[in-house]
């Protein structure tokens, strides 16, 4: 069916060549003028409701959170802002502000005014307000190592960004050099493949007690793999996830859930995506009961459930009993339970969210900690879903063959023998220290948050740090309207923020 037969034609032939000369073919009539209406009528009807998909309604018991369309979203547009408004002393401590700021990283400064023509750099207009446009530019570093990184004026920054959590372990430690080093000497040969593969995928499956492993080159690629493998798997195309979830940047995981007179409307987040590509997409509220009333209602049309366990913009919500839930609605009734851990993965516990909070995933993706620094995505499942890869197991010397169907995933770089090196090194150094590193971790970074949390709250300033394990966000009341100059502070006292 998903070769030789993949047409109604097709399909045809074969069965006029195959059936036995007695066999009869029984044609399903049309509905005559019931109150269903024809089959062409329903398919028209399916077909202008949304592929054949069906209208989702808000649950009467529950009230609307109103507030959830405007939690995090990955995309924003530019604010210019106002050009006036402040009062003469802050307009004067502004003043003040952006002399003393460009002062010190004036090369920063004039390198992104040179390559602005040429270079379509979204990160350097990222914070972009009139009011302050003289200090809109990133900092650019001359090198890094471990906490700290140095910029082309000179200037020491302690790193709190860390590679937007990339950097577990610190900038460049020797350990993982060595063996980036290493690599790039043997050699990085695109084509063969890498000695360094099977060893790797079998270590990944032992940390995260998942069956088999595959590599792709970002998270991204990764969350496309897992939705397109349950797809494959289920026959249905309609995928869940959540607002505030973060799964990367392609079409489909840019979505924001509306509801218009009760009834569910996907809508693209940002220009450039067609409507007809998210409508596929069910955008629902995280932590919220309502969204688990929702999910069992519709779970037998859901491919998957995915879920970001706990969300990079909101760490202090760690809805355990929430997960647990969802994976008793996907059990029940066929969706894949797809974690997103790129984040959270061995941050968390060696294990990750799954081994921290007890959920068994079905397929779970991977990036950011494993790579060390090098661009890398991991996604991990059960045999179920990742067969429909290469066709499942079969071996040498006798009449098995790969039985399952695939779809289509690769890609040139992926296995690329620098990532798979510093995976692997990675890998080595996390079963090493073991689950001790990650536990010192939390513990490190929650001292640090509680300590600045009751000093806020001492000098009653609406600002808070909540945190999960090794990352923490800073949170600020949505009424201070110039909060933002809050990173520029920091960074003259020599703190890289995001």
């Amino acid at each position: 069916m998903l070769g030789d037969l993949s047409s109604v034609a097709s399909l045809v032939k074969y069965l006029e060549r195959e059936m036995p000369a007695t066999a009869s073919v029984q044609v399903v009539p049309e509905s005559t003028g019931t109150a269903t209406g024809t089959t062409m009528e329903q398919l028209m009807e399916q077909t202008a409701t949304g592929s054949g998909l069906s209208l989702i309604k808000w649950p009467e018991s529950h009230t609307r959170n109103t507030n959830s369309n405007t939690r995090f979203g990955p995309y924003k547009p530019i604010d210019i802002g106002e050009k006036g408004g402040l009062t003469d002393h802050q307009q004067k401590s502004l003043d003040q502000l952006i002399a003393r700021y460009v002062s010190k990283t004036k090369s920063s400064k004039a390198y992104t005014a040179e390559h602005r023509p040429h270079f379509a750099d979204p990160r350097a207009v990222s914070g972009f307000k009139s009011l302050w446009k003289e200090m809109v530019y990133p900092i650019v570093s001359a090198r890094s190592k471990d906490a700290k990184i140095w910029d082309i004026d000179g200037n020491e920054y302690v790193d709190i960004t860390m590679g937007f959590g990339t950097y577990f372990f610190g900038h460049s430690p020797d350990w993982l050099i060595d063996a980036v080093e290493k690599q790039l000497r043997t050699g990085i040969e695109i084509g063969p493949q890498s000695p360094i593969a099977g060893k790797l995928a079998k270590a990944i499956s032992e940390l995260t007690n998942m069956e088999r492993v595959t590599f792709c080159n970002t998270g991204s690629e990764a969350v496309m793999a897992a939705m397109r493998l349950a797809r494959t798997i289920t026959g249905r195309n309609r995928i869940a996830y959540f607002t505030g979830d973060y799964h990367g940047m392609f079409e489909e995981v840019l979505v924001r859930g509306a509801w218009v007179d009760g009834v569910y409307k996907a809508q693209p987040i940002a220009p450039g995506i067609p409507q007809s590509l998210v409508e596929n997409m069910l955008v629902l509220d995280y932590a919220d009961p309502a969204s688990l009333e929702i999910l069992r209602a519709h779970a037998h049309e859901l491919a998957a459930v995915m879920v970001e366990p706990v969300q990079s913009r909101t760490p202090s919500v760690q809805p355990r009993e929430f997960m647990h839930a969802i994976r008793a609605i996907t059990e029940e009734s066929g969706p894949a339970l797809i974690f997103d851990e790129v984040v959270t993965g061995f941050r968390c516990a060696p294990g990750g969210a799954q081994a921290y909070f007890g959920v068994e995933a079905d397929m779970a993706t991977y990036g950011k900690v494993i790579g060390g620094g090098m661009p890398i995505g991991v996604l991990a499942g059960k045999k179920e879903y990742m067969d429909a890869l290469d066709g499942g197991a079969w071996n040498y010397g006798d009449d098995s063959f790969p039985e399952v169907g695939v779809t289509f995933f690769a890609g040139t770089f992926v296995r690329h023998p620098l990532a798979l090196a510093a995976a692997w090194r990675v890998v080595e150094h996390l079963m090493g220290e073991g689950p001790r590193m990650q536990i010192d971790m939390e513990e490190r970074v929650g001292r640090l948050c509680r300590t600045l949390n009751d000093y806020f709250e001492l000098i009653a300033l609406p600002i808070r740090l909540p945190h999960f394990s090794a990352y923490a966000v800073i949170e600020h009341a949505p009424d201070l309207k110039y909060a933002s100059l809050l990173w520029f502070f920091l960074r003259e006292k020599g703190i890289h923020v995001w």
